[in-house]
């Protein structure tokens, strides 16, 4: 009996290719509601996604075939994984896939608020030309706290290395080894800079609140690339009032659905962009010509494994 599986996010067209040549009958529905795919996912073996919707309780009981979820991403967060373990469904990322374009999207933001290169830019564009205003600082010599030390974090751990920086990386569940290892009153007590890395759960929701920021003992730059709930906005605002967050980059909000945000979520945002050493980006850490490939070749090689086993 042919195995079959269902693509209902847009990836790039190697992946159907692939799983076809993996003996797959593939079917591409890209314009299907959850209900709808709710309906039909019983006769699949796979499904393939990015984050078109959460795979909820209701949704995984559905699924009486299903033997695999393949997300064409990083983060697990719209999965109920501890039902898929139950029901033995395997369920797959592709971290290794874009971690390369993470830690190049975060050197491109830590250069570029260090540099001041994004005010230095719009303000020669309108015929200002200020150099002292635009005086930029080095980022050799200061001391980085990577929170967070997978796939990403360790990319950009190797990124980091020529630029004469120290390293402080921090991960409860994958201890960095020496001589990067730290724990969290390391990086409070002497880190200049922080990038996340971390997945978005129970724990780090939040995460990055009043009492975190506060323990820090000098001002910080704050990259997150992970996931927006981790940052809540009313905390980085209160962070810059206070002269804690001295520059702030943030690839992902909590709410990335921006036409239909609340009042408050519009409040914060204009509070947040206001102050000059803020750098934002539509969730495009990972979004490169060529990490669109490697994750399809990523998830193929699981895909594979799986049923070679």
């Amino acid at each position: 009996m042919v195995k079959k599986v269902l693509i209902i996010d847009e990836v790039h067209s190697s992946l159907a290719e692939g799983l076809q040549s993996l003996g797959f009958q593939v079917d591409e529905l890209l314009t299907l509601s959850k209900q709808e795919t709710m309906l039909i996912i019983g006769q699949y073996s796979g499904l393939i996604l990015r984050s078109k919707f959460t795979l909820d309780a209701e949704f995984i009981e559905s699924a009486s075939q299903l033997s695999f979820i393949a997300r064409a991403g990083a983060g697990l967060d719209l999965i109920d994984l501890a039902l898929c373990k139950k029901k033995n469904i395997r369920v797959f990322s592709a971290n290794e896939g874009n971690k390369d374009a993470v830690a190049e999207h975060v050197m491109g933001q830590l250069l570029t608020i260090a540099h001041r290169l994004n005010t230095a830019d719009a303000e020669v564009r309108n015929g200002i030309w200020k150099r002292e205003a635009n005086r930029g600082w080095e980022i050799h010599g200061k001391t980085i706290g990577i929170i967070g030390f997978g796939n990403m974090g360790q990319a950009l751990c190797q990124r980091l290395l020529g630029f004469g920086l120290q390293i402080l990386a921090y991960d409860k569940y994958n201890p960095a080894p020496s001589p990067f290892g730290a724990d969290l009153a390391d990086i409070f007590q002497q880190a200049d800079i922080i990038s996340l890395h971390i997945p978005l759960t129970k724990e780090t929701n939040g995460m990055v609140n009043q009492e975190f920021l506060s323990s820090f003992k000098k001002p910080i730059v704050l990259m997150n690339s992970s996931r927006g709930p981790i940052t809540p906005l009313e905390h980085l605002v209160w962070g810059l009032e206070q002269g804690i967050i001295s520059g702030l980059a943030l690839d992902v909000l909590p709410n990335e659905k921006i036409n239909a945000w609340s009042k408050e979520e519009q409040i914060l945002f204009v509070q947040l962009k206001s102050y000059p050493n803020t750098l934002f980006s539509p969730h495009i850490a990972g979004w490169t010509a060529e990490s669109y490939i490697k994750i399809n070749t990523v998830l193929l090689e699981k895909i594979k494994h799986l049923f070679s086993l």
